[in-house]
């Protein structure tokens, strides 16, 4: 079965950081590239950061650059998101997702397979 599983979110206070983890089962990521998307409540799913498969290329939300750095360990079949300076706005569900034609953008659409996501939440 493929799988993209999240995991690291939870409650954490302004400033502070957490680092998420999408792990891959019933597939390899070794060839696509990896998007982090994030949803808040009554907002539309937006792209937060994503990486080719070799880790060559990335991109960022103007929002999080600076503060969010993604990367990937292939022998692992794991990308992570570590996310510093968090603040209340960065709250929301966040999604991996993989897209096998390794095109490394932000677009929604193009990603093939999702997980189910994980809460953060950035309050005081």
């Amino acid at each position: 079965q493929l799988q993209l599983v999240e995991s690291g979110g939870g409650l954490v206070q302004p400033g502070g950081s957490l680092r998420l983890s999408c792990a891959a089962s019933g597939f390899t990521l070794d060839y696509a590239a990896v998007g982090w998307f994030r949803q808040a409540p009554g907002k539309e799913r937006e792209g937060v950061s994503c990486i080719s498969s070799s880790g060559g290329r990335t991109k960022y939300l103007d929002s999080v650059k600076g503060r969010f750095t993604i990367s990937r360990d292939n022998a692992k079949n794991t990308v992570y998101l570590q996310m510093n300076s968090l603040k209340p706005e960065d709250t929301a569900v966040y999604y991996c997702a993989a897209d096998s034609a390794d095109r490394a953008t932000l677009i929604i659409f193009e990603y093939d397979y999702w997980g189910q996501g994980t809460q953060v939440t950035v309050s005081s």
